[in-house]
């Protein structure tokens, strides 16, 4: 696919970007998660200032991003720790034959 221009509104601010075509629908959706949450944030907190709110959204998603790498990061120790396991189970059925 080719490049597009488009404009994300993030706040009151329009950015305009020039992006790969497979990538608008999710850097659409990540204007749309960001401006949500300023809404929320701003209603939840009574902050109008939209450095601060922006702020306050950087760091929430940030701490998201770490609990999900954190979260992954177990799930393959997981995985892996399961797969030894059935590797030596296996390793052992086969030298009873």
């Amino acid at each position: 696919m080719g490049e597009l221009s488009i404009k994300i509104k993030i706040g009151d601010r329009e950015y305009p970007m020039r992006i790969d075509a497979d990538e608008e629908e999710r850097l659409r959706k990540a204007g749309r998660v960001i401006n949500e949450k300023v809404r929320a944030f701003g209603s939840q907190f009574g902050i109008d200032d939209k450095q601060d709110l922006l702020a306050m959204v950087a760091f929430d998603i940030l701490v998201e991003k770490l609990r999900s790498e954190e979260f992954l990061t177990n799930l393959e120790q997981n995985i892996d720790n399961r797969i030894e396991r059935l590797d030596a189970e296996i390793s052992s059925a086969i030298n009873l034959q």
